[in-house]
C-alpha cells in the first residue's frame, strides 16, 4: 500500500471517529433535554395540583416551598454539616464493605472447599435484614458514627461479595486455559486474567453497594442520631414539616446521582479496553 493510501485510510478512519463522538455528544444533548424536561413536567404537575385545590400541601408540600426551604438551608450554611456527617459515615461503610467483599469474593473463588463450607453461612448472613437489625446495632455501638458505619458496612459487604464471586467465577475458560499453556502460575492467573475479567462485575457491586451505603447510614440516622440527613428527615416529620422531609430527601437523591456519575466515570476510565456495545 502507498503513503498516500496509508494516509487517506488514516483520515477516514479518523474522520469516522470524530463522527462518531459527535454524535455520541448530540444523544446525550438530547438525552439531557428529555431528562429536564420529564423533571419540569412532573414538578409542574406537583405544583399545579397542590395550587389548585387537588392535593393538599401540608401532606407532600409543593416544589415551590422545596425549592425556597433548600436556598435558605444552603445560604444559611446549616445543612453542610449534615451533609458532611452522613457522607463521612457512608464513605467508611462503603470503603470497608468494599474491600472486605471483595477480598472475600476473591477467596471463596480460589478455594473450592472453602466456598462449600462456608456457603449455607454466607447466604444465612445475606437474609438477614440488616435495616430491620439497625436498632441492634445502635445497641451494641451506640448512638454514634460507629452503629451507622456498621450498618452500612453490613449493607456493602455481601453486595461485592457475591458480585467478585460470580465475576471470578464466570471468566472465559478458553482465557484461563491458554494462561496456563503459556505457564502462568496462580498468582499471574488471578492478576492477569481472573481479576480484570471480573472488574465489570466488582463495578456494578460498587454502584449498587455506594447506594446502599448511603441508605444504611440514613437509616441509622433516622433511628436515633444527632446530626445527619437522616437526622434532619427525623426531625423534620416529627415536626409535620413535610417541605423539610423532602429537601433532605432531594439533597441525598443529588448526592447519590452525582457519586453514581463518578463511579460510572471512574469505570469507563478502568474498562476502556473493553468492547463498547451500543446501546449499553
Amino acid at each position: 500500500m502507498s503513503p498516500v493510501s496509508v494516509a487517506a485510510e488514516a483520515g477516514a478512519i479518523e474522520a469516522r471517529a470524530r463522527h462518531r463522538k459527535r454524535a455520541r455528544r448530540q444523544e446525550q444533548s438530547r438525552t439531557n433535554l428529555w431528562r429536564l424536561g420529564v423533571l419540569v413536567a412532573f414538578a409542574g404537575a406537583w405544583e399545579g395540583a397542590t395550587r389548585g385545590g387537588l392535593i393538599n400541601p401540608f401532606w407532600v408540600s409543593n416544589p415551590s416551598l422545596i425549592v425556597a426551604d433548600l436556598w435558605k438551608a444552603f445560604t444559611s450554611g446549616s445543612v453542610f454539616l449534615h451533609i458532611g456527617v452522613t457522607l463521612y459515615e457512608a464513605f467508611l461503610g462503603f470503603v470497608t464493605g468494599a474491600v472486605a467483599g471483595i477480598l472475600s469474593g476473591f477467596a471463596l473463588a480460589r478455594w473450592d472447599r472453602l466456598s462449600r463450607v462456608l456457603d449455607p453461612y454466607v447466604t444465612a448472613l445475606n437474609s438477614l435484614p440488616r435495616v430491620a437489625l439497625a436498632p441492634l446495632f445502635i445497641l451494641w455501638f451506640g448512638i454514634g458514627v460507629t452503629s451507622k458505619v456498621i450498618l452500612a458496612f453490613s449493607l456493602v459487604v455481601f453486595i461485592l461479595l457475591v458480585n467478585t464471586y460470580a465475576g471470578a467465577k464466570n471468566v472465559d475458560q478458553d482465557l484461563i486455559i491458554i494462561s496456563r499453556l503459556l505457564g502462568a502460575n496462580r498468582r499471574q492467573l488471578t492478576v492477569k486474567v481472573i481479576l480484570p475479567s471480573s472488574i465489570p462485575w466488582i463495578f456494578a457491586g460498587l454502584r449498587l453497594g455506594l447506594a446502599y451505603a448511603l441508605i444504611g447510614a440514613v437509616v441509622g440516622e433516622v433511628i436515633v442520631a444527632q446530626a445527619g440527613l437522616g437526622f434532619l428527615i427525623s426531625h423534620s416529620a416529627g415536626v409535620f414539616n413535610t417541605t423539610g422531609v423532602f429537601s433532605a430527601l432531594i439533597i441525598l437523591m443529588v448526592i447519590a446521582m452525582l457519586l453514581n456519575e463518578l463511579m460510572k466515570a471512574t469505570e469507563r476510565k478502568l474498562l476502556r479496553w473493553r468492547p463498547q456495545i451500543p446501546g449499553i
